[in-house]
């Protein structure tokens, strides 16, 4: 079935909601977790062209992902993360093509029409650009 899920973290409170979801079905599928935090500030869409140094932004997100790592792992979970830079919807589809991904577990916010078209639309975008199966689960 799955054996390796990406899992777009936003760094809030809607991060639970996603892995309290997935963590049954992971530990029940054997499969691996690959945590992915998209820092998408301006020094971030800008930090290999420019060779810029970390933003604080991107410290504390990088932490944030080897804390929820170094969790998952100790509650038995095999699990990896990256912090991509960039538009969130593109690095998602990017790295699950590139990590023979089977499933992708994100939250979804509720926005309608304009929300979508001021905010942009990650899950949308995604599921619609991706071969493999989106689980959307409404943040709380």
């Amino acid at each position: 079935m799955y054996k390796h899920i990406l899992i777009p973290l936003e760094h809030s409170a809607a991060d639970e909601t996603i892995l309290t979801h997935i963590k049954p079905l992971a530990r029940m599928t054997g499969a691996k977790l690959l945590l992915v935090h998209v820092a998408d500030g301006w020094v971030a869409r800008n930090f290999q062209q420019l060779q810029l140094a970390e933003s604080q932004e991107m410290k504390e997100d990088r932490m944030y992902l080897e804390t929820r790592t170094r969790d998952l792992t100790a509650e038995g979970f095999a699990c990896d993360a990256v912090l991509a830079l960039g538009e969130p919807s593109d690095e998602i589809i990017k790295l699950a093509r590139e990590r023979n991904i089977d499933l992708i577990a994100m939250t979804t916010h509720g926005h309608r029409f304009i929300s979508d078209i001021l905010y942009g639309a990650t899950a949308d975008k995604v599921r619609h650009s991706v071969d493999v199966p989106v689980l959307l689960v409404r943040a709380k």
